[in-house]
C-alpha cells in the first residue's frame, strides 16, 4: 500500500502534464478560413469599406494580419501551458511515513524523494508501552523543524530565528542503545549521532554547529511509556572540526604550520610574536556539553512504537578554541 500511495500522486502530475503539453500545441494552429462575407447595408460599413478598399483587399488585408501574429500566439500559448505545467509539477515536501510504509522502499523510491531526511511518523494504538528490564531502544530519530541562535542585545541575550542553509542531511536516524525501567534510563551507544549543520543569522552572519545526542543519558519516572510521559538528559558536543583541519592559513591541530606564515612581523618582538592570534594558531578539540527535554505524544503498544517532541539546547562551533561558541536552540 505504501507503494501505491506514493507512486499514484507521480502517475496523476504525469497524466496533467501530457494533457497540458498536449493543449498547448492546439493554441498556435492557424486561424480558420473565414466564410464570404454578405453585403453590408449603408451605415454599417466595415472600417476597411470606409477607408474606400474593395472586399477582396479587405480580407487578404485581414489574412494577412492574423498570419503574422499567428507564430506569437503559439509561444505565447505554449509558455503559458509551460508555467502551467511547473506549477502542476513543482515538487512539494515530503510527507512522514510509518516505519513501515518505509521499509518497504526501494533505494530508487527514496532517493530525490525528501524522505531520507525525515523522522518516521507514529500510528496511535493502544494506551502504554511497558519497559522492561535489559530492553534496547532502536531507531532513534530527531528531526528538528526550528533553529535558533542567541544573540547580544541591548535588551540582552534572545534567540534570533535563522535560516537553514544544510541540505537535507541535518536528520539523525537510527541510534539505539540500552533502556532500563524504574526509572526509564536510555543510554545513547550507536547510530548516525551527529550531523554537520549551518544557520544564518538575520545580518547574514553563518553560524556552523554539530547537532548531536552523542553519549546521550536521558531519565524520566516510570516504567512505561505513555502519552505525556516526559524525559531528558544531558548529551557531549564533540568539536565541529578534527584535529586534521587546516585553516586559510594552513594552520591545524595535529598538521600545518604553527604560526601564521603571511604575518611575520609579528614576531619581531623577540617573544615568539602573534600573542593576539594565541587560540587561532594553538587549535584545540573543544568538547561541549548540550541538554535535551522530549515528551511522548504518540505510542503504539502492539507495534512498541514511541513518537513525541524534543527541545535541545547546545553549543555551536568554536572554529577549534578561536572564538567563544554561541548557543543553538533546536526544536523538533
Amino acid at each position: 500500500m505504501a507503494r501505491s500511495k506514493i507512486l499514484a500522486p507521480v502517475a496523476i502530475a504525469a497524466a496533467s502534464s501530457a494533457a497540458v503539453f498536449g493543449a498547448c500545441f492546439l493554441a498556435g494552429s492557424p486561424p480558420a478560413q473565414q466564410p464570404p462575407r454578405a453585403p453590408t447595408a449603408a451605415g454599417i460599413l466595415s472600417p476597411q469599406f470606409e477607408a474606400g478598399l474593395p472586399l477582396e483587399a479587405a480580407e487578404t488585408v485581414e489574412a494577412t494580419q492574423s498570419g503574422e501574429w499567428s507564430w506569437a500566439a503559439s509561444l505565447l500559448g505554449f509558455g503559458a501551458a509551460l508555467g502551467l505545467a511547473f506549477g502542476v509539477l513543482a515538487p512539494q515536501p515530503a510527507e512522514a511515513i510509518t516505519a513501515e510504509q518505509f521499509s518497504q522502499l526501494t533505494y530508487a523510491q527514496v532517493k530525490g524523494s525528501g524522505l531520507a531526511n525525515r523522522c518516521p511518523t507514529v500510528e496511535a494504538s493502544g494506551t502504554e508501552v511497558p519497559v522492561k528490564p535489559g530492553s534496547r531502544l532502536v531507531n532513534v530519530c530527531f528531526e528538528p523543524k526550528s533553529f535558533a541562535v542567541e544573540f547580544e542585545t541591548d535588551k540582552g541575550k534572545e534567540f534570533a530565528t535563522t535560516k537553514l542553509t544544510t541540505r537535507q542531511t541535518y536528520t539523525l536516524a537510527f541510534i539505539e542503545g540500552a533502556l532500563e525501567p524504574n526509572p526509564i534510563t536510555f543510554r545513547e551507544q550507536d547510530g548516525m549521532d551527529f550531523a554537520a549543520t549551518t544557520v544564518k543569522l538575520p545580518d547574514g552572519e553563518y553560524v556552523p554547529f554539530l547537532f548531536t545526542v552523542k553519549e546521550l543519558v536521558a531519565t524520566g519516572e516510570g516504567s512505561s511509556f505513555k502519552p505525556g510521559f516526559t524525559w531528558g538528559g544531558e548529551f557531549n558536543v564533540p568539536s565541529y572540526r578534527t584535529g586534521g583541519f587546516l585553516d586559510p592559513k594552513a594552520r591545524g591541530m595535529y598538521l600545518g604550520y604553527d604560526q601564521a606564515v603571511a604575518l611575520p612581523a609579528l614576531q619581531a618582538d623577540g617573544k615568539g610574536g602573534q600573542e593576539e592570534l594565541f587560540k587561532e594558531t594553538n587549535k584545540v578539540f573543544d568538547l561541549g556539553k548540550g541538554a535535551i527535554e522530549m515528551e511522548v505524544n504518540k505510542v503504539n503498544q502492539e507495534l512498541g512504537e514511541i513518537g513525541g517532541v524534543f527541545v535541545s539546547k547546545q553549543p555551536s562551533d568554536t572554529d577549534m578554541g578561536a572564538k567563544a561558541p554561541r548557543t543553538i536552540l533546536l526544536k523538533g
